[in-house]
């Protein structure tokens, strides 16, 4: 398995296999703490080689930099098929995010597990600037 792509972004969609990613992000900025971001979405797109064809286990955490965690823990099941003489597969993962709440400033982090193995992270930063007096 292969992580080719892996991002928070402002939106993402899959098109019958098409990932389309608007607005790639790792940085908000807000003039306080708590601060929620709108709506953002996590993505990743994963290849699979014939070898790997059958069921998998997806797991998402999003996390801050003490270990809390942020939003609740994702998983998903999927199974991967392929076409005749396909040598490769690929799974599209979307989730969608609406009213994130980031509490204090600093570094959060999106990781991103396949069959219980780790595969990547995200950083996302929260920097605070008050407005000026």
């Amino acid at each position: 398995m292969q992580l080719e792509i892996f991002s928070l972004c402002d939106s993402a969609v899959d098109y019958g296999g098409k990932l389309c990613i608007l607005g790639a992000f790792d940085r908000v900025k807000s003039k306080q703490a708590p601060t929620i971001v709108q709506h953002c979405a996590v993505v990743a797109r994963l290849r699979f080689h014939r070898i790997e064809e059958g069921k998998h286990k997806v797991r998402v955490t999003f996390g801050d930099e003490d270990g809390r965690t942020v939003l609740p823990q994702v998983e998903a099941d999927l199974t991967v098929g392929f076409a005749e003489h396909a040598r490769s597969s690929t799974f599209n993962l979307v989730m969608g995010i609406n009213g994130l709440k980031l509490e204090h400033p600093g570094e959060y982090t999106v990781d991103l597990a396949v069959d219980g193995i780790h595969q990547g992270s995200l950083p996302l930063y929260l920097d605070v600037t008050p407005p000026a007096k």
